[in-house]
């Protein structure tokens, strides 16, 4: 070789950890190490077939290790991925969803965990500050099923508070604001969204459980109080039915929120990444079966279904 600043004579100076050979210049004592290819970038995962297969994968409910049996990609390769085209869904739902008119939103938190259940999480891992109960924050508009935003969290005033502050950025002009009976939503409503939202709340009183009833047994609602908390909200309009079926919809998609199995997350950023892919695929790809269009496209934010290419890509 030779050097390419003085351009004299190189000679052999070891190898380098990669096992690539190195090189040394005896007059300006510069190393270099033999031209070689640059390394595949996890990115350039999601420009391939094997890539986008994986992810479209876990968009449809299937396990990590199932999209590793069925792509040859290894598990940690395939959770890269996942989580750098998280990050881009996150930066596109917040770029595109925001400042839009709405009319009907309605908020509800779905329950998971990351690592162990919250009854077990007595005890905080060095260097894993994220463990137990995981609640994610959803906020839907009721006519065209969009996603306006979400918070992924602990059930706590302060990511109800960050929660209704991205609402606020998504959202512009006086809207129907319906959530359930959590005792932080008034004060993160009041301060975030002011007077430009019509607020009441659902609250859903159960039945005791009977005995004999199975653990996981859904309980029984017994009645359903509409409460109005400020505004002139339309009673009618006071539901959370909308929210709650898409609810069920990322239980199903997503495996990780899947009840009674060992699909569950292991890393908090790994069930970020999961729950942003899932909700930019549900509002630009998913076609809804009831709109007969992508929730995108019946809020006016683009005019046709995007593919998982464009999603990623684009």
């Amino acid at each position: 070789m030779t050097c390419e600043i003085c351009q004299s004579e190189m000679i052999r100076h070891g190898k380098h950890r990669n096992r690539l050979q190195r090189y040394r210049c005896s007059r300006c004592g510069k190393t270099f190490t033999e031209p070689h290819q640059e390394p595949f970038r996890i990115e350039d995962h999601l420009r391939e077939d094997r890539g986008l297969l994986a992810m479209r994968l876990l968009l449809e409910g299937n396990s990590v290790r199932a999209a590793e049996r069925i792509t040859g990609l290894h598990r940690r390769t395939i959770l890269q991925v996942l989580v750098v085209a998280g990050a881009r869904c996150e930066t596109l739902l917040a770029s595109r969803i925001k400042g839009l008119e709405v009319e009907d939103v309605q908020c509800d938190e779905i329950w998971g965990f990351c690592r162990v259940k919250g009854v077990r999480a007595t005890f905080r891992v060095p260097g894993f500050p994220y463990v137990g109960d995981a609640w994610c924050f959803v906020a839907v508009e009721r006519n065209t099923k969009l996603v306006l935003t979400f918070e992924l969290g602990k059930r706590t005033e302060t990511s109800t508070g960050r929660f209704m502050q991205k609402l606020s950025v998504a959202t512009t002009g006086r809207f129907q604001l319906t959530t359930d009976g959590f005792v932080t939503y008034p004060t993160a409503v009041g301060r975030n969204l002011g007077g430009r939202v019509d607020y009441a709340q659902l609250i859903k009183i159960y039945a005791q459980t009977r005995e004999g009833e199975a653990r996981y047994s859904p309980p029984e609602v017994i009645e359903a109080v509409k409460k109005p908390v400020w505004g002139f909200p339309d009673e009618a309009r006071i539901c959370t039915s909308h929210v709650e079926r898409q609810n069920l919809t990322l239980r199903m998609q997503v495996r990780r929120l899947t009840r009674l199995t060992n699909a569950f997350s292991k890393k908090w950023e790994n069930l970020q990444a999961a729950l942003a892919l899932h909700f930019a695929w549900y509002n630009f790809c998913r076609v809804h079966m009831t709109l007969r269009a992508t929730p995108a496209v019946k809020a006016g934010i683009t005019d046709h279904a995007w593919d998982l290419g464009e999603l990623l890509n684009g």
